[in-house]
């Protein structure tokens, strides 16, 4: 199989704390989840970026192809890091991930972009009655007007949503492809 996806992890600052999003070195059953991530990643994507303004606690961890850049926006939240993983994608389609997500499962992420390429622009999975951006399937060609909302102001993800054509996939869809719903879970930020 031929990968033309690119991946993106975002890892971003905890909560406009100005630090690293740590949640990505904990370690769930003998791996911390950035390796977890990388590697259900690979398997599905041709590229792996990780986008943080903070480098320096992930250089540590990752080979060297993994690619590590920042924010064009900084302090702009979720939309800012979305923005730059789009913008240096190589792939029109592309995976984008939170750091704090144990379980990504690239069979989720392969129903997703199945959907994308009816001409979605992203395609988002539906579980338990609440949307997970963060696990989503984005056309490269959003980092435009990404890039026009945050130069606006608007940082909110909701906001984004109301101005693309997306596709909401139900938990159902990937119930009836054994695909197991854990992929959505999240790890709480703690205090810092």
């Amino acid at each position: 199989m031929i990968k033309v996806v690119s991946g993106v992890i975002l890892a971003g600052d905890v909560c406009g704390t100005e630090r690293a999003d740590e949640r990505a070195f904990l370690v769930v059953e003998g791996q911390s989840l950035l390796h977890r991530q990388i590697k259900e990643m690979k398997s599905l994507c041709a590229e792996v970026t990780i986008v943080t303004n903070h480098p320096q606690p992930f250089l540590r961890h990752v080979d060297r192809d993994i690619r590590i850049i920042s924010d064009y926006y900084a302090g702009q939240g979720i939309l800012s890091g979305m923005h730059a993983g789009l913008a240096l994608a190589r792939y029109p389609d592309v995976w984008m991930l939170g750091c704090h997500m144990p379980h990504p499962s690239a069979a989720a992420a392969s129903l997703l972009l199945l959907w994308r390429r009816e001409g979605y622009d992203a395609v988002i999975p539906l579980i338990g009655g609440r949307i997970y951006p963060l696990h989503g399937i984005y056309d490269r060609a959003l980092s435009e007007p990404i890039g026009a909302m945050l130069e606006e102001g608007h940082t909110d993800v909701e906001y984004l949503l109301q101005q693309i054509h997306w596709l909401k996939l139900k938990e159902p869809t990937f119930r009836s492809n054994r695909i197991d719903s854990r992929f959505v879970r999240t790890v709480p930020v703690r205090e810092l």
